[in-house]
């Protein structure tokens, strides 16, 4: 009995491991993985550098950092529809102690893990094109792109659960989260969007991670108290909408 006791916390300990291994070895298995997240954020950071003015450039960089981070959500969608849809796996998950929290943080690391590369490429090429931001503006981004991935994994995971069929999950995915991506600021000054697009903006939590990142880096002025009120905006709505897609999240088949 003291046995099975002391093992229980040991094995909750090796949910994360073995998701982070999930995602190590998808990367060991097919390099490509790791590139195809690089590509698609520096795709629109080419056309950017040709057709907008050359000192926007940084905050492009930052905002195909926020980019990439949000699509972490799209990944988790269509690994956690396939795993339920096609193999069934989810059904041994909900069988096992593990619940449907620890389950969305371990499908979200295993995906945050094929990312890395992109953001830590995008992470260099900010620092040296940007000039130099202090180590708070480096925590403030670095704060923020984890708000985001909890953010976006936890509605990746909840519209998974909605699915249907396999042929749901690409357009579903790549629909939601890249429209997500192109209406909020992200590689652009929140200032340069029509006014009744302005305001359509501040519906969206990715919106804020913007404003909060490029006030706090100096890219795009702002005090501290409008960086403050960002912040607060980011988490309130971070934590409301994690609430809201945990709730609409169908753990257990009906």
């Amino acid at each position: 009995m003291a046995t099975a006791v002391a093992d229980g916390p040991l094995r909750e300990g090796r949910v994360f491991p073995a998701f982070a291994l999930i995602g190590w070895r998808w990367i060991n298995r097919n390099p490509a993985s790791a590139i195809a997240p690089i590509l698609l954020p520096f795709i629109f950071l080419t056309f950017l550098r040709l057709i907008s003015p050359q000192g926007l450039f940084p905050l492009e960089v930052l905002g195909a950092m926020l980019f990439t981070t949000q699509n972490v959500g799209s990944w988790v969608l269509g690994d956690s529809a396939s795993w339920r849809i096609e193999s069934a796996l989810q059904d041994l998950f909900v069988a096992s102690p593990m619940g449907k929290v620890r389950y969305l943080f371990g499908i979200a690391l295993s995906n945050l893990i094929p990312a890395a590369p992109a953001l830590a490429v995008l992470a260099v090429l900010l620092a040296w094109v940007a000039p130099p931001f202090p180590l708070a503006a480096w925590l403030v981004i670095g704060g923020v792109l984890i708000v985001l991935w909890i953010l976006f994994s936890s509605i990746g995971i909840a519209l998974s659960s909605r699915l249907k069929s396999q042929r749901e999950i690409w357009p579903v995915g790549s629909l939601t989260f890249t429209l997500l991506g192109m209406l909020a600021p992200l590689y652009y000054p929140l200032s340069r969007l029509p006014a009744t697009w302005q305001a359509a903006a501040h519906f969206l939590p990715t919106t804020y991670a913007a404003l909060l990142v490029q006030g706090a880096t100096g890219l795009v002025p702002a005090s501290v108290g409008s960086m403050a009120i960002d912040a607060a905006l980011l988490l309130g709505s971070a934590v409301a909408g994690t609430g809201i897609a945990l709730s609409l999240y169908q753990w257990r088949s009906v």
